[in-house]
């Protein structure tokens, strides 16, 4: 038997590509932070497009007795190397961001590369980029609310380790 990364929340691995898009949603998961990181090097395009988030593995249906949802939530960052044509807005930064969707629409051009749109309360980012990697730094943690506390998930954070 292979034991899962995390077997209590059910997650079958700590780091995703774009292959696993069908698998993966964002909804309600809470960014923190967002970078847009140069190469060091001439690499073009230059940037790197990353989001520190709290991505929800499960939602926990509530028990009969309960009204609520429960969450395992893991610590992530997002990362869209290559990025280019990158646009977007900012709500008024004191509100909270949390991702709607994030949807893979057809290239608008020649160019093979998708464009991504990643909607979201109080923002809205579009960019053009082969594919992403996304890490989960720390194993799922159960949780009755939709985000973690700061303590709980070591803070902001571009690492781009996996915990398995």
């Amino acid at each position: 038997m292979i034991a899962l990364p995390h077997d209590p929340s059910g997650l079958s691995k700590a780091t995703w590509t774009e292959a696993d898009f069908p698998d993966m949603g964002w909804h309600d998961c809470r960014v923190h932070a967002v970078s847009i990181g140069e190469y060091e090097d001439d690499t073009l395009p230059p940037a790197r497009l990353l989001l520190d988030l709290d991505y929800i593995v499960r939602w926990v249906e509530p028990q009969r007795s309960k009204r609520q949802f429960t969450f395992w939530i893991a610590p992530a960052t997002l990362v869209f190397e290559r990025a280019w044509n990158i646009t977007g807005q900012l709500g008024p930064l004191h509100e909270v961001r949390e991702i709607s969707d994030v949807h893979r629409l057809d290239p608008p051009d020649s160019n093979a590369e998708p464009l991504l749109h990643i909607e979201g309360q109080n923002f809205e980012l579009r960019l053009r980029a082969p594919g992403y990697t996304q890490n989960l730094r720390m194993p799922p943690q159960h949780v009755s609310r939709q985000i973690l506390t700061s303590a709980e998930r070591g803070g902001i954070s571009f690492a781009q380790q996996s915990f398995a």
